[in-house]
């Protein structure tokens, strides 16, 4: 494996990190958006609450890891597409501080109308958030973002068949992460009606992922063939029968309530997924576009391994220690 192979790999593994963390943050949003009422929501407003609360932020450290991986490895291909794709990258960045503000202000909030109104705003930018990096996934993946600074039309490139389709599909995964992982916290807070209730939601939410991944495959094989042909026959294609095998066991599992499972399997189908993607578009990075033909020098890469090395030993102990911690109070409040 080359150092430009390594730091790719390195780059999608934070891309994948922040798909099923930051993923199923945001999908708490969208259940949010569904509680229904302010007394009939109550519950289930206070388990998703309870569940973010201790991650919300440190999710997007992963976001802010890829883009500066991306923007030091990777310059032109940065440049690219952060000018082509200013619009939904900037309507995704409004929605990560719209959501995190009305989060945070409608846990202190005392009148009802005020948590409402936040409430609305937390919700709604959970949902279009992921819709918009979507819809960016949709367009590098389908090649209509062209090498060079600001070369594609700024509409036509995210508007299309394929952003569209992606964007949806961004949703939908992550309310399905969402409410695969809030059944085992509804379970271990001795919430059996909330943890059926979000079973129940897992598997209609990963039937309807299944199909949209269905439409999605239709949409690409008429408006981005090649992108089609490497899922489907190409290098991309193991990765993504992996996906439909995880995605289907993980409806198995939910329906025996193996709720702590479920959660391996169900990231494993949103990460395969993924990395069918990458691996149905290597070497390319953008359209006769190769890695290596972008990537920075030898010294810097190197460099930034080195760092990359250093920072896990505090950030990969930092974050398990986070979720250790947060997993080993609920017991102790009963």
């Amino acid at each position: 494996m080359t150092l430009v192979e390594i730091v790719l790999a390195l780059l999608w593994t934070g891309l994948t990190a922040y798909a099923l963390l930051g993923g199923a943050d945001f999908g708490g949003g969208f259940w949010d958006l569904f509680a229904g009422s302010a007394a009939r929501g109550r519950a289930t407003r206070k388990l998703i609450e309870h569940s973010l609360g201790p991650i919300w932020e440190a999710n997007h450290v992963w976001l802010i890891y890829a883009v500066v991986l991306l923007w030091t490895a990777f310059p032109p291909v940065f440049a690219a597409i952060t000018s082509s794709l200013y619009i939904p990258l900037t309507l995704a960045a409004l929605g990560i501080i719209g959501r995190g503000a009305a989060f945070a202000f409608r846990k202190v909030s005392a009148q009802l109308w005020q948590q409402r109104l936040f409430g609305a705003v937390f919700a709604f930018s959970s949902v279009v958030t992921p819709f918009f990096f979507g819809a960016c996934a949709g367009a590098i993946a389908s090649g209509r973002v062209p090498p060079g600074v600001g070369q594609a039309d700024p509409m036509r490139v995210w508007l299309n068949p394929t952003s569209a389709a992606c964007g949806v599909l961004a949703v939908g995964i992550a309310a399905y992460l969402a409410a695969v992982y809030l059944t085992r916290d509804a379970q271990r807070q001795a919430e059996p009606g909330l943890a059926e209730t979000f079973a129940l939601r897992a598997r209609v939410a990963g039937v309807i992922v299944g199909g949209l991944a269905v439409a999605g495959l239709l949409v690409l094989r008429w408006d981005a063939p090649a992108l089609f042909r490497a899922l489907t026959s190409g290098p991309g294609s193991p990765l993504a029968a992996v996906s439909v095998i995880a995605g289907l066991v993980s409806l198995v599992l939910l329906h025996r309530r193996a709720y702590l499972a479920v959660r391996v399997t169900a990231a494993l189908a949103v990460a395969a997924l993924l990395w069918a993607w990458a691996a149905g578009q290597y070497p390319y990075l953008l359209p006769d576009t190769t890695a290596a033909e972008v990537s920075a020098t030898g010294p810097v890469l190197t460099a930034m391994v080195s760092v990359l090395g250093v920072g896990a030993l505090i950030l990969a102990p930092s974050m398990w220690w986070l979720f250790a911690l947060f997993q080993r109070d609920l017991p102790a409040r009963r």
